[in-house]
């Protein structure tokens, strides 16, 4: 029986080595499975079965098919919007790319508020879900019953109860502990409530890899928000673990509104396979006409839309670089592109926490930093509390401002979401909230990794191996 059972797992372990040859998206990652599905059979199997795949097969086949019909509500919108894309000439080669990868163009006409920390990011929330007069969408990786989430779910509830159409979408593994009480309060609101369903389809039952990460509010489809906060009481910085929580969102009004919608309804199609009955009548904001590109990514892309669209803006770059990411785990074109930038001269900052709550990502940035040290890259660990938001800026026009961190989980793993503005007056509004930020940092210096002790030397080199898992 022993002998039969070794048979088994080392024929299963030859035919999945095929299978992630096959379908891995990187070579890394290929032969990493392929060696370790032959070697080792008996964990690996059920491992790479569990984590090992990159590409979230039943939504690409969902947007093949069934799910065709949201390409219409697409369509709709590029015809109601034409009239605010911009010309060719007047967008940028970054831009441009960046425009290919979504699918969807920039747009003209819209507002844009910068939201620093979680007291702004919620007031401005709260109060666009008080004033939604026909929808309201609602999509959080983490949303907990705590303070915050229970004032959220009282302002969605009153909303609701004055005929507002409330859909609320949460990730099942970010939200784990969201109690069923919570939810069933707001569908006896008639508030419509679903979980992304990641397992949907036979193919996905054991597949627990991939993550919702989006946060998108959206209101009468005018109105929306993106950034780096969830649903909790620690990104108020009301946990004294953590103490202050440094996060970054973004509300833009006017037409763009439409394209963080368009991303809610391909994720509300998956979970519920029924089509939203939302407005996509664009209506441009009052007081200002700055241009937008929405950026939804994820597994189900033809290609890796965040990564592509990351490298290609910072090839761009001409005078500087800011990135700042809680998990800066990059792949090898990321490092590459960085290194180039630095040795062409521009300003290239990486701000990270100093406080870790990953062990493994906090001993990886290390490494690149004995990597990149000679090239002028520049790494910041940020000392006021904890770093959370997700923002890059680039020279002195173009500033993203989302969900996705640099790290292979959001490059390939993550359903994600990046509002990219291309305006010199948010550029300089980002750059000043970044100086602060830096203010409250330490740079590391070049030489602080060869200072260490051999076995937190060790420890670094082995996060680095275990980079594209993190």
């Amino acid at each position: 029986m022993i002998v039969l059972a070794v048979v088994v797992f080392h024929v299963l372990g030859f035919l999945s080595s095929i299978h992630a040859i096959m379908s891995t998206r990187t070579e890394q990652g290929a032969v990493a499975w392929a060696v370790a599905l032959n070697t080792f059979p008996y964990v690996a199997v059920p491992a790479y079965w569990v984590l090992g795949r990159s590409r979230f097969q039943g939504y690409v086949t969902a947007r093949r098919g069934e799910m065709a019909e949201i390409a219409g509500l697409s369509d709709d919108a590029r015809a109601a919007v034409r009239g605010f894309m911009l010309p060719p000439e007047e967008v940028s080669q970054a831009v441009r790319a960046a425009e290919a990868l979504a699918g969807i163009p920039s747009l003209r006409g819209n507002a844009v508020e910068l939201l620093i920390d979680g007291d702004a990011t919620f007031a401005s929330i709260l109060e666009g879900i008080d004033r939604a007069q026909d929808s309201i969408l609602f999509q959080f990786f983490i949303v907990h019953d705590d303070e915050i989430g229970r004032d959220v779910k009282t302002h969605l509830i009153e909303r609701a109860k004055a005929g507002v159409r409330v859909y609320f979408l949460y990730d099942e593994v970010g939200s784990h502990d969201l109690p069923a009480s919570y939810k069933d309060e707001l569908r006896e609101a008639g508030i419509e409530v679903y979980d992304f369903h990641t397992q949907k389809g036979p193919g996905n039952r054991f597949q627990l890899n991939f993550r919702n990460h989006r946060k998108v509010v959206v209101v009468d489809g005018k109105v929306a928000w993106i950034g780096g906060h969830n649903v909790g009481d620690e990104y108020l910085g009301r946990d004294p673990k953590f103490g202050h929580w440094r996060d970054t969102h973004v509300r833009i009004e006017g037409p763009s509104a439409l394209g963080a919608q368009l991303s809610f309804a391909e994720d509300w199609y998956w979970a519920t396979g029924r089509r939203l009955d939302v407005s996509w009548r664009p209506v441009a904001a009052i007081d200002d006409a700055v241009p937008v590109l929405i950026i939804p990514s994820g597994p189900a892309d033809e290609l890796e839309t965040a990564n592509l669209m990351f490298v290609e803006a910072i090839n761009f770059a001409k005078e500087r670089i800011w990135i700042t990411s809680p998990y800066f785990v990059p792949d090898r074109p990321v490092i590459t592109a960085l290194q180039l930038a630095g040795l062409r001269g521009v300003d290239v900052r990486i701000l990270i926490p100093d406080m870790p709550d990953h062990l493994g990502v906090y001993l990886a940035a290390f490494a690149y930093l004995d990597e990149s040290g000679s090239t002028g890259v520049k790494f910041y660990r940020y000392q006021d509390g904890f770093l959370h938001q997700k923002v890059m800026l680039i020279d002195h026009s173009f500033a993203a401002v989302g969900t996705a961190n640099f790290d292979n989980r959001s490059f390939r793993l993550n359903f994600e979401i990046t509002a990219v503005v291309a305006d010199d007056d948010f550029a300089s509004e980002v750059e000043s909230m970044l100086e602060a930020d830096f203010s409250e940092s330490r740079l590391m210096e070049p030489g602080e990794y060869d200072r260490k002790p051999w076995w937190f030397r060790f420890a670094v080199k082995l996060a680095r191996l275990t980079a594209p898992v993190q």
